[in-house]
């Protein structure tokens, strides 16, 4: 496994719709692994690899972050934003972030008002994200300078080895871009043509998906993302969703999609034949790309293979080596052997 690849690609920042600071990576990876690669509007890279032309098959990961956008700049030189994408309040004090300028990155860290002299009531009140700011250190007039409105804010914040994990930012879901390459990569022969995309704009409401779906107009629709690993102190055995270090997981439904029940069973018995480790997801709550490609036509059909993940949205994600290598074996053979085709469901008789 290229876990130098990985690092590179979480320790790239690339907020939603802000995707330049990932994607000439994406595109050279994707022409090493043997794509033709091309882009659009939106942003999604495109890497096309030939097959015999028996059906089109679609990966998304996507590349974008949860972060934020800048929206004021006071006078004393304090930065404040609005979020771009899904965060939790709780993980965002003391953090280091950047702020990614045209003139350009400056280190900040997010600060609220101080314990000290809040109030009993502002005491027992969770802090909202509009409670944060960014100080960047630097004069007020330096920083009306330096900083625009619609600069971009990511989480300052590295990837590293945890036992047998890894942990780091944005491995959601930078995670599902590198599964693509490295499942290229293992990748000999294959039927189908393959259209590997990663995607734009994904965590604000999985918009480069479903822009990408339509020029492809796929035959299968395959998302490759996190899922929840709840498998921690406090929760109960059925509320876990996925546990760490049991292997790749394979989609169900989510509350944006319901994968083909015939593509599910698909993966499940590859997995099986192929002694590759897998689980089970149903996640309650949350989707991916594969809610986007199942928009597009009735004869896509869509599912989905997921790395569990624990501290989702937050700077300390984490995932086992263990997961992301069963992930890329599982995909890796499904493009392999598909041929594509038969995911019609009949009805009942």
């Amino acid at each position: 496994m290229n876990w130098n690849l990985l690092k590179a690609l979480v320790e790239s920042h690339a907020v939603s719709g802000r995707e330049e600071g990932v994607r000439g990576l994406i595109r050279k990876e994707f022409s090493d692994v043997g794509c033709t690669v091309s882009g659009d509007a939106m942003g999604n890279v495109i890497g096309y690899r030939k097959g015999k032309g028996k059906a089109k098959v679609m990966l998304a990961g996507h590349m974008d972050e949860i972060g934020f956008i800048v929206t004021h700049v006071d006078s004393d030189g304090f930065v404040r934003f609005q979020p771009c994408g899904g965060f939790d309040p709780r993980t965002l004090m003391s953090q280091r972030v950047y702020v990614h300028t045209n003139r350009g990155t400056l280190l900040g860290v997010m600060g609220a008002k101080p314990i000290h002299v809040l109030t009993e009531d502002e005491i027992k009140k969770p802090l909202k994200v509009t409670d944060y700011f960014v100080d960047l250190g630097l004069p007020g007039k330096e920083v009306g300078k330096r900083v625009e409105i619609g600069d971009p804010i990511t989480m300052a914040r590295g990837m590293e080895e945890m036992g047998d994990c890894l942990t780091a930012k944005s491995l959601d879901n930078r995670l599902g871009v590198w599964l693509m390459i490295e499942a290229l990569r293992k990748l000999k022969s294959h039927e189908v043509d393959i259209y590997a995309v990663a995607t734009t704009q994904e965590e604000v409401g999985i918009r480069g998906a479903l822009a990408a779906a339509r020029d492809v107009h796929p035959d299968v629709g395959i998302a490759l993302d996190v899922t929840i690993a709840c498998d921690t102190p406090g929760a109960d055995a059925k509320d876990h969703i996925t546990r760490l270090g049991l292997g790749t997981a394979i989609k169900i439904m989510d509350s944006a999609s319901i994968s083909n029940p015939k593509l599910v069973g698909e993966l499940r018995a590859l997995a099986r034949k192929r002694k590759i480790k897998f689980q089970m997801e149903i996640l309650p709550r949350g989707g991916t790309d594969a809610g986007a490609m199942r928009q597009v036509t009735g004869h896509c059909a869509v599912g989905a293979i997921s790395v569990p993940l624990r501290y989702v949205h937050s700077t300390v994600e984490t995932v086992h080596k263990d997961d992301l290598k069963a992930s890329v074996d599982l995909l890796a053979a499904y493009l392999q052997t598909t041929t594509g085709k038969g995911y019609e469901l009949a009805a009942a008789r």
